[in-house]
Protein backbone atom coordinates (compact mmCIF):
# COMPACT_ATOMS: atom_id res chain seq x y z
CA UNK A 1 0.00 0.00 0.00
CA UNK A 2 1.42 3.40 -0.96
CA UNK A 3 1.53 6.41 1.34
CA UNK A 4 -1.14 8.07 -0.79
CA UNK A 5 -3.54 5.24 0.11
CA UNK A 6 -3.38 6.18 3.79
CA UNK A 7 -5.94 8.91 4.40
CA UNK A 8 -6.85 10.57 7.70
CA UNK A 9 -9.56 13.13 8.37
CA UNK A 10 -9.14 15.82 11.02
CA UNK A 11 -12.07 17.83 12.35
CA UNK A 12 -10.77 20.52 14.72
CA UNK A 13 -13.30 22.74 16.49
CA UNK A 14 -12.04 26.29 17.02
CA UNK A 15 -13.64 28.66 19.54
CA UNK A 16 -14.26 31.44 17.01
CA UNK A 17 -17.28 31.66 14.76
CA UNK A 18 -17.74 35.40 14.31
CA UNK A 19 -14.47 36.85 13.04
CA UNK A 20 -14.17 35.59 9.47
CA UNK A 21 -10.64 37.01 9.16
CA UNK A 22 -9.46 34.88 12.08
CA UNK A 23 -11.20 31.82 10.64
CA UNK A 24 -9.57 32.48 7.28
CA UNK A 25 -6.10 32.74 8.79
CA UNK A 26 -6.52 29.45 10.63
CA UNK A 27 -7.77 27.79 7.44
CA UNK A 28 -4.80 29.23 5.53
CA UNK A 29 -2.41 27.74 8.08
CA UNK A 30 -4.03 24.33 7.66
CA UNK A 31 -4.22 24.40 3.86
CA UNK A 32 -0.63 25.67 3.64
CA UNK A 33 0.62 22.15 4.32
CA UNK A 34 1.29 20.21 1.12
CA UNK A 35 -1.21 17.42 0.46
CA UNK A 36 -3.98 18.83 2.64
CA UNK A 37 -7.49 19.18 1.25
CA UNK A 38 -10.02 21.26 3.19
CA UNK A 39 -13.45 19.72 2.71
CA UNK A 40 -15.60 22.10 4.75
CA UNK A 41 -15.49 25.22 6.91
CA UNK A 42 -18.60 25.63 9.07
CA UNK A 43 -18.70 28.72 11.33
CA UNK A 44 -21.48 29.41 13.83
CA UNK A 45 -21.94 32.93 15.12
CA UNK A 46 -24.05 32.24 18.20
CA UNK A 47 -22.06 29.15 19.18
CA UNK A 48 -18.91 31.20 18.43
CA UNK A 49 -17.32 28.08 17.03
CA UNK A 50 -15.97 26.91 13.68
CA UNK A 51 -15.50 23.34 12.50
CA UNK A 52 -12.86 22.85 9.79
CA UNK A 53 -12.78 19.44 8.11
CA UNK A 54 -9.67 18.43 6.17
CA UNK A 55 -7.99 15.24 4.90
CA UNK A 56 -4.59 14.06 3.76
CA UNK A 57 -1.84 11.60 4.54
CA UNK A 58 -1.16 10.95 8.24
CA UNK A 59 2.03 13.01 8.14
CA UNK A 60 0.39 15.97 6.39
CA UNK A 61 -2.68 15.91 8.64
CA UNK A 62 -0.55 15.81 11.78
CA UNK A 63 1.42 18.87 10.65
CA UNK A 64 -1.67 20.74 9.49
CA UNK A 65 -3.42 20.06 12.79
CA UNK A 66 -0.46 21.48 14.70
CA UNK A 67 -0.35 24.58 12.49
CA UNK A 68 -4.08 25.13 13.04
CA UNK A 69 -3.66 24.92 16.81
CA UNK A 70 -0.60 27.19 16.72
CA UNK A 71 -2.44 29.85 14.70
CA UNK A 72 -5.58 29.66 16.84
CA UNK A 73 -3.49 30.09 19.99
CA UNK A 74 -2.16 33.40 18.63
CA UNK A 75 -5.48 34.76 17.38
CA UNK A 76 -8.05 33.62 19.96
CA UNK A 77 -7.92 34.89 23.55
CA UNK A 78 -10.07 32.66 25.76
CA UNK A 79 -10.24 35.35 28.43
CA UNK A 80 -12.51 37.26 26.04
CA UNK A 81 -14.30 34.35 24.35
CA UNK A 82 -18.01 33.69 24.91
CA UNK A 83 -20.52 31.52 23.07
CA UNK A 84 -23.30 29.01 23.59
CA UNK A 85 -21.21 25.91 22.83
CA UNK A 86 -19.22 24.25 25.64
CA UNK A 87 -15.48 24.88 25.18
CA UNK A 88 -12.21 24.61 27.06
CA UNK A 89 -9.74 26.23 24.68
CA UNK A 90 -9.02 28.18 21.50
CA UNK A 91 -8.72 24.86 19.72
CA UNK A 92 -11.35 23.08 21.77
CA UNK A 93 -11.38 19.60 20.26
CA UNK A 94 -8.90 18.03 17.83
CA UNK A 95 -10.06 14.59 16.62
CA UNK A 96 -8.29 12.38 14.09
CA UNK A 97 -10.56 10.05 12.09
CA UNK A 98 -9.40 7.03 10.02
CA UNK A 99 -10.60 7.18 6.41
CA UNK A 100 -8.62 4.53 4.50
CA UNK A 101 -5.48 2.45 4.92
CA UNK A 102 -5.08 3.38 8.60
CA UNK A 103 -6.49 2.02 11.84
CA UNK A 104 -8.17 3.80 14.72
CA UNK A 105 -5.25 2.85 16.97
CA UNK A 106 -2.79 4.44 14.53
CA UNK A 107 -4.90 7.60 14.66
CA UNK A 108 -4.78 7.39 18.46
CA UNK A 109 -0.98 7.32 18.26
CA UNK A 110 -1.13 10.41 16.02
CA UNK A 111 -3.34 12.13 18.58
CA UNK A 112 -1.04 11.39 21.52
CA UNK A 113 2.01 12.46 19.55
CA UNK A 114 0.29 15.70 18.51
CA UNK A 115 -0.84 16.41 22.07
CA UNK A 116 2.74 16.01 23.30
CA UNK A 117 3.98 18.37 20.59
CA UNK A 118 1.29 20.98 21.29
CA UNK A 119 2.13 21.01 24.98
CA UNK A 120 5.88 20.80 24.45
CA UNK A 121 6.29 23.44 21.73
CA UNK A 122 3.32 25.73 22.42
CA UNK A 123 2.85 25.29 26.18
CA UNK A 124 -0.86 24.47 25.73
CA UNK A 125 -2.32 21.91 28.17
CA UNK A 126 -3.81 18.85 26.42
CA UNK A 127 -6.21 16.10 27.37
CA UNK A 128 -6.45 12.89 25.32
CA UNK A 129 -9.90 11.41 24.71
CA UNK A 130 -11.80 8.60 22.96
CA UNK A 131 -9.40 6.00 21.45
CA UNK A 132 -6.37 8.11 22.47
CA UNK A 133 -7.38 8.38 26.13
CA UNK A 134 -4.62 7.67 28.64
CA UNK A 135 -7.16 7.17 31.45
CA UNK A 136 -10.38 5.17 31.01
CA UNK A 137 -12.61 7.91 32.40
CA UNK A 138 -11.22 10.37 29.87
CA UNK A 139 -12.57 8.49 26.88
CA UNK A 140 -15.61 10.78 27.12
CA UNK A 141 -15.10 14.29 25.79
CA UNK A 142 -17.49 15.77 28.34
CA UNK A 143 -15.31 14.44 31.18
CA UNK A 144 -12.23 16.17 29.78
CA UNK A 145 -14.14 19.39 29.15
CA UNK A 146 -16.05 19.42 32.45
CA UNK A 147 -16.22 22.92 33.89
CA UNK A 148 -15.04 24.35 30.56
CA UNK A 149 -12.37 27.03 30.31
CA UNK A 150 -13.41 28.70 33.56
CA UNK A 151 -12.55 25.58 35.61
CA UNK A 152 -9.14 25.08 34.01
CA UNK A 153 -7.02 26.85 36.70
CA UNK A 154 -8.44 24.61 39.44
CA UNK A 155 -8.13 21.48 37.28
CA UNK A 156 -4.48 22.16 36.47
CA UNK A 157 -3.78 22.58 40.20
CA UNK A 158 -5.41 19.21 41.01
CA UNK A 159 -3.20 16.15 40.23
CA UNK A 160 -6.32 14.03 39.60
CA UNK A 161 -7.85 16.49 37.14
CA UNK A 162 -4.70 17.89 35.55
CA UNK A 163 -4.43 17.57 31.72
CA UNK A 164 -2.43 14.63 30.36
CA UNK A 165 0.25 16.91 28.92
CA UNK A 166 1.30 20.44 29.82
CA UNK A 167 2.34 22.66 32.73
CA UNK A 168 1.40 22.02 36.36
CA UNK A 169 0.51 25.68 36.85
CA UNK A 170 -1.95 27.97 35.11
CA UNK A 171 0.50 29.84 32.91
CA UNK A 172 -0.06 32.95 30.81
CA UNK A 173 -0.20 30.69 27.74
CA UNK A 174 -2.88 28.52 29.34
CA UNK A 175 -4.82 31.63 30.35
CA UNK A 176 -4.87 32.85 26.77
CA UNK A 177 -5.29 29.58 24.86
CA UNK A 178 -7.04 27.35 27.38
CA UNK A 179 -6.61 23.61 26.86
CA UNK A 180 -7.10 21.35 23.84
CA UNK A 181 -8.74 17.93 23.90
CA UNK A 182 -6.97 15.73 21.34
CA UNK A 183 -8.21 12.31 20.33
CA UNK A 184 -9.06 9.69 17.77
CA UNK A 185 -12.55 8.49 16.93
CA UNK A 186 -14.63 7.05 14.17
CA UNK A 187 -16.89 9.24 12.05
CA UNK A 188 -19.72 11.02 13.86
CA UNK A 189 -22.56 13.27 12.78
CA UNK A 190 -22.91 16.66 14.48
CA UNK A 191 -26.52 17.77 14.12
CA UNK A 192 -28.88 20.29 15.69
CA UNK A 193 -32.65 19.77 15.75
CA UNK A 194 -34.57 23.04 15.63
CA UNK A 195 -37.56 23.61 17.90
CA UNK A 196 -40.40 25.94 16.96
CA UNK A 197 -40.10 29.58 18.02
CA UNK A 198 -41.12 30.23 21.59
CA UNK A 199 -39.57 27.07 23.03
CA UNK A 200 -37.05 27.84 25.81
CA UNK A 201 -33.61 26.32 26.21
CA UNK A 202 -34.86 24.44 29.28
CA UNK A 203 -37.33 22.50 27.13
CA UNK A 204 -34.58 21.63 24.63
CA UNK A 205 -32.47 20.39 27.55
CA UNK A 206 -35.25 18.14 28.80
CA UNK A 207 -35.73 16.65 25.32
CA UNK A 208 -31.96 16.10 25.09
CA UNK A 209 -32.04 14.18 28.37
CA UNK A 210 -34.97 12.11 27.09
CA UNK A 211 -33.07 10.89 24.03
CA UNK A 212 -29.32 10.90 24.75
CA UNK A 213 -27.81 7.58 25.74
CA UNK A 214 -26.65 8.83 29.16
CA UNK A 215 -30.20 9.99 29.91
CA UNK A 216 -30.78 11.80 33.19
CA UNK A 217 -30.16 11.33 36.91
CA UNK A 218 -33.15 11.54 39.26
CA UNK A 219 -33.26 11.73 43.05
CA UNK A 220 -35.71 9.36 44.74
CA UNK A 221 -37.78 10.22 47.83
CA UNK A 222 -35.22 8.48 50.06
CA UNK A 223 -32.41 10.59 48.65
CA UNK A 224 -30.85 7.91 46.46
CA UNK A 225 -29.90 8.87 42.93
CA UNK A 226 -30.85 6.80 39.91
CA UNK A 227 -29.95 7.13 36.26
CA UNK A 228 -32.66 6.80 33.64
CA UNK A 229 -31.06 6.06 30.24
CA UNK A 230 -32.23 7.85 27.13
CA UNK A 231 -33.69 6.22 24.04
CA UNK A 232 -30.89 6.67 21.49
CA UNK A 233 -27.76 4.54 21.58
CA UNK A 234 -24.46 6.21 20.72
CA UNK A 235 -25.86 9.73 21.03
CA UNK A 236 -24.79 12.71 23.15
CA UNK A 237 -27.07 15.74 23.37
CA UNK A 238 -27.60 19.05 25.12
CA UNK A 239 -30.19 21.79 24.75
CA UNK A 240 -29.48 25.45 24.12
CA UNK A 241 -30.94 28.68 22.74
CA UNK A 242 -29.38 30.26 19.65
CA UNK A 243 -29.85 34.03 19.57
CA UNK A 244 -28.64 34.11 15.96
CA UNK A 245 -31.72 32.13 14.89
CA UNK A 246 -34.09 33.03 17.72
CA UNK A 247 -34.83 29.37 18.51
CA UNK A 248 -33.89 26.58 20.91
CA UNK A 249 -32.12 23.51 19.58
CA UNK A 250 -31.39 19.97 20.67
CA UNK A 251 -27.69 19.74 19.78
CA UNK A 252 -26.50 16.18 19.22
CA UNK A 253 -23.42 14.15 18.33
CA UNK A 254 -24.31 10.78 16.85
CA UNK A 255 -21.17 8.80 17.66
CA UNK A 256 -22.49 5.43 16.43
CA UNK A 257 -24.32 5.97 13.15
CA UNK A 258 -24.83 2.22 12.76
CA UNK A 259 -26.74 2.01 16.05
CA UNK A 260 -28.61 5.27 15.48
CA UNK A 261 -28.95 6.45 11.87
CA UNK A 262 -29.64 10.13 11.29
CA UNK A 263 -33.29 9.59 10.36
CA UNK A 264 -33.86 7.55 13.53
CA UNK A 265 -32.42 10.36 15.66
CA UNK A 266 -34.60 12.92 13.86
CA UNK A 267 -37.74 10.84 14.30
CA UNK A 268 -37.04 10.19 17.99
CA UNK A 269 -36.31 13.84 18.82
CA UNK A 270 -39.50 14.74 16.96
CA UNK A 271 -41.45 12.20 19.03
CA UNK A 272 -39.88 13.31 22.34
CA UNK A 273 -40.62 16.96 21.52
CA UNK A 274 -44.26 16.15 20.73
CA UNK A 275 -44.64 14.39 24.08
CA UNK A 276 -43.59 17.66 25.73
CA UNK A 277 -45.90 19.74 23.55
CA UNK A 278 -43.24 21.04 21.17
CA UNK A 279 -42.58 20.70 17.46
CA UNK A 280 -39.35 20.10 15.54
CA UNK A 281 -39.20 22.46 12.56
CA UNK A 282 -35.96 21.35 10.96
CA UNK A 283 -32.45 19.99 11.13
CA UNK A 284 -29.04 21.67 10.92
CA UNK A 285 -26.04 19.55 9.93
CA UNK A 286 -22.71 20.83 11.26
CA UNK A 287 -19.78 19.90 9.05
CA UNK A 288 -20.15 16.95 6.71
CA UNK A 289 -22.41 13.92 6.60
CA UNK A 290 -21.95 10.63 4.70
CA UNK A 291 -24.12 10.54 1.59
CA UNK A 292 -25.23 7.04 2.56
CA UNK A 293 -26.92 8.48 5.66
CA UNK A 294 -29.20 10.62 3.49
CA UNK A 295 -29.79 7.81 1.01
CA UNK A 296 -30.86 5.57 3.90
CA UNK A 297 -33.03 8.37 5.29
CA UNK A 298 -34.61 8.85 1.88
CA UNK A 299 -35.53 5.18 1.77
CA UNK A 300 -37.04 5.48 5.25
CA UNK A 301 -39.18 8.49 4.37
CA UNK A 302 -39.90 7.64 0.72
CA UNK A 303 -42.81 5.71 -0.72
CA UNK A 304 -42.18 2.15 -1.85
CA UNK A 305 -41.54 2.82 -5.55
CA UNK A 306 -37.92 2.61 -6.82
CA UNK A 307 -35.98 5.85 -7.19
CA UNK A 308 -32.44 7.08 -7.71
CA UNK A 309 -29.91 7.99 -5.02
CA UNK A 310 -30.34 11.65 -5.98
CA UNK A 311 -34.08 11.43 -5.48
CA UNK A 312 -33.62 9.71 -2.13
CA UNK A 313 -31.26 12.47 -0.99
CA UNK A 314 -33.79 15.12 -2.02
CA UNK A 315 -36.46 13.22 -0.11
CA UNK A 316 -34.27 13.17 3.01
CA UNK A 317 -33.51 16.89 2.72
CA UNK A 318 -37.21 17.70 2.47
CA UNK A 319 -38.37 15.22 5.12
CA UNK A 320 -35.92 16.37 7.79
CA UNK A 321 -36.06 20.02 6.64
CA UNK A 322 -32.29 20.29 6.33
CA UNK A 323 -32.70 23.71 4.72
CA UNK A 324 -34.79 25.13 7.57
CA UNK A 325 -32.16 27.69 8.62
CA UNK A 326 -30.02 28.02 5.48
CA UNK A 327 -29.73 26.31 2.10
CA UNK A 328 -28.44 22.74 2.23
CA UNK A 329 -26.06 22.04 -0.65
CA UNK A 330 -25.56 18.27 -1.11
CA UNK A 331 -22.49 18.87 -3.29
CA UNK A 332 -20.79 20.67 -0.38
CA UNK A 333 -22.18 18.84 2.64
CA UNK A 334 -22.10 15.18 1.58
CA UNK A 335 -19.14 12.83 1.47
CA UNK A 336 -19.21 9.45 -0.26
Amino acid sequence: MSTSDRIVECVPNFSEGRDLKVIGLIADAVSGISGIRILDIDPGEAANRTVITFTGSPEAVEEAAFKGVETASRLIDMRKQHGTHPRIGATDVLPFVPVSGISLEECAEMARRTAMRISGELGIPCYCYEAAALRPERKRLEVCRHGEYEALPAKIADPDLRPDFGPCTFTETAARSGATVVGARNFLIAVNFNLEKGCPASLASEIAKDVRESGRTVTEADGTRRRIPGTLKGCKAIGWYIEEYGIAQVSMNITDIAATPLHVAYSEVKRAAAVRGARVTGTEIIGLVPGKCLVDAGRFFHAAEPCTSGELICTAINAMHLDDLRPFDPDRKLIF
